[in-house]
């Protein structure tokens, strides 16, 4: 069924793909929410207990969560305009945010409720009706994670991947529920609003994790190794150029993405090769990972004769301190006295406890020993990817 879905939004979806799925799934999500939700408040209003309305309204949540994916989807499907020259897929982001905090705001409501269900307990009416709701309710939850799954692999979506987990979470919560009643129906332990008290800090703490994540995608993480990775495969195919550094990916949504590299080339070269040659590295990005790449070219000066005696011994001084030292742009000005050295060096994590002063001292005084006096001047990249 899903995938006759998919075929039929597919060819009418003209080229955006994306957001016809993503609007597929916040309709079958805000329709099975809904039933559910009505489903189990009828039941919860019906036998008083806390603990299932407690999942009544973590379903009446995933309903409103439903219909900001809705609005999410269709927005961020919009195409760049002139206020928005990079698009709107991050709406995805700002919707999941607004979706956090009602969640975690229905957490805190029935955090309290459950409290005082524990304080003055009270005896649940149970009929077969409330085990029949609860059992078809966990069997909903199973198909709402398997199609949220299957959609999101379809448009390789983490907001849907996200909500597949959430609907096998919500599985949980209500076997919880579907346990509690039955203890309750050949004990008479009256344990409900401790189950409720549990689901509720269960939804707070779900609320608490989405709002972190949704609060680092919109002030931007780093990007996956995968992506780097897939990134350097295609940059390490151009053996004519001398290596890259400073490598920044910007993402403004799943497929809007940025990135700028510099490449390092001979300055030998005519300016039009060169041109040529970076041209050609930003298509091959662009047409195989959709990634739009900007390349900033740094000339080497490999035959220059000062080039020639600082840079081995530099990257044997780098080496002796830390093998993944490394460095970029050297430059040698011998108008002072005594001569400056200009250098870019790129830090890795292992060596985040070492100040920059640190490193500045030890490589300034191993090249002072070995060599003429100069003065090292070191641009420090902590932060770049690569």
């Amino acid at each position: 069924m899903l995938t006759f879905l998919i075929n039929k939004i597919t060819e009418r979806s003209k080229g955006n793909k994306r957001t016809s799925v993503g609007i597929l799934a916040g309709i079958l999500g805000l329709l099975s929410n809904l039933v559910l939700f009505i489903a189990k408040f009828f039941i919860g209003s019906l036998s008083g207990s806390v603990s299932i309305m407690a999942d009544a309204m973590n379903n009446l949540s995933d309903t409103a969560s439903s219909i900001i994916t809705l609005a999410g989807f269709k927005i961020a499907g919009k195409p760049a305009d002139e206020d928005h020259p990079y698009g709107h897929e991050r709406f995805e982001y700002i919707s999941g945010f607004v979706i956090s905090i009602l969640v975690t705001y229905v957490g805190v409501r029935f955090l309290d409720s459950s409290f005082v269900k524990i304080l003055k307990p009270s005896s649940v009416l149970l009929s077969p009706i409330i085990y029949i709701v609860l059992i078809l309710s966990i069997l909903m939850k199973f198909w709402q994670s398997f199609m949220y799954r299957r959609l999101g692999r379809e448009i390789d979506s983490d907001t849907l991947k996200a909500t597949a987990q959430d609907s096998i979470n919500d599985v949980y919560t209500t076997i919880a529920v579907l346990i509690s009643a039955v203890i309750e129906w050949f004990s008479g332990w009256r344990i409900d609003g401790y189950i409720g008290f549990l689901i509720a800090l269960y939804i707070i703490y779900s609320g608490i994790k989405m709002i972190l994540g949704f609060i680092n995608d919109l002030m931007g993480v780093r990007p996956p190794d995968t992506e780097v990775q897939a990134i350097r495969q295609h940059l390490d195919n151009y053996s004519d150029i001398i290596g890259y550094h400073d490598l920044l990916i910007h993402s403004y949504g799943p497929n809007s993405i940025f990135a700028s590299v510099h490449i390092e080339v001979n300055q030998d070269w005519s300016l039009p090769h060169a041109h040529e040659v970076i041209d050609a590295i930003e298509y091959d990005v662009k047409e195989n990972l959709g990634v739009d790449l900007v390349c900033h070219l740094d000339p080497y000066p490999l035959d220059d004769p000062d080039f020639k005696r600082v840079a081995p011994e530099l990257k044997k001084i780098l080496k002796n301190i830390d093998p993944h030292l490394r460095f970029h742009d050297l430059r040698v000005d011998k108008t002072t006295t005594p001569e400056t050295i200009y250098f870019d060096l790129v830090v890795p994590a292992e060596l985040k406890k070492v100040s920059n002063s640190e490193l500045q001292d030890q490589i300034s005084q191993r090249f002072i020993t070995e060599n003429t006096p100069a003065k090292l001047t070191i641009t420090f990249d902590r932060t770049y990817l690569l």
